[in-house]
């Protein structure tokens, strides 16, 4: 089975004028389509167990792929994760506040909405290279909402964090229109993020907690 290239859940120009159309198509039809091709073409000498798995899989099972393969499937299962879950993170009239669970957790772990979206936009401005910026909930002992950032295509599952939202800033998510700016970019961004979508998975990663033993 290989991986595709997952559809945008929205047009290309749904997100203006925080992003514009075309840095969503060179951002999903190239950049992300390059990190499928990548994965498929090292899964292609992987054993036949691997071929069948989810990219989320092999990120959190990284121990059970060969070591010759395995940071060509971490880096590019990683860059089709996160840009999947990228997508899914914003929406056409997005922004707002969270709500339920969320807006309690973040009330609880960062002090408020308000403070939260300050950290959220210090780390991610204040991370060298490229990377990512998360919400994400920690697996195990308290399960308390932290804002973590990854460099390159490192992913938050391979550290023991279930993801919530995740902004890009490498800088082919936002040159085009914001050029060098990048804290404007992440300042912009809660315009266009889809708090429902977040709310669903903290929801998914309660109940996965519920289930697991100890």
């Amino acid at each position: 089975m290989k991986h595709l290239l997952p559809p945008l859940p929205y047009a290309v120009s749904a997100l203006e004028p925080h992003i514009d159309a075309r840095t969503m198509v060179l951002h999903h039809d190239m950049h992300h389509a390059s990190y499928i091709k990548k994965l498929n073409l090292a899964l292609a000498s992987a054993p036949e167990l691997l071929q069948g798995k989810t990219a989320d899989w092999l990120l959190r099972n990284l121990s059970d792929v060969p070591e010759k393969m395995r940071t060509a499937i971490r880096n590019n299962a990683g860059g089709h994760a996160n840009h999947s879950l990228l997508w899914e993170s914003m929406c056409a009239g997005g922004g707002g506040a969270p709500s339920g669970s969320l807006a309690k957790g973040i009330n609880a772990d960062f002090g408020g909405f308000e403070e939260f979206k300050v950290q959220f936009e210090a780390a991610g401005s204040q991370l060298f290279g490229s990377g990512w910026v998360w919400l994400v909930r920690a697996q195990r002992g308290d399960g308390r909402l932290q804002i973590l950032t990854t460099s390159g295509h490192d992913n938050p599952v391979t550290q023991g964090y279930d993801p919530l939202l995740v902004n890009d800033v490498w800088e082919h998510a936002y040159y085009l229109k914001h050029e060098n700016r990048r804290p404007e970019y992440l300042h912009g961004w809660w315009s266009v993020v889809n708090w429902r979508a977040v709310e669903q998975r903290l929801a998914r990663s309660l109940d996965s907690a519920e289930l697991s033993p100890g």
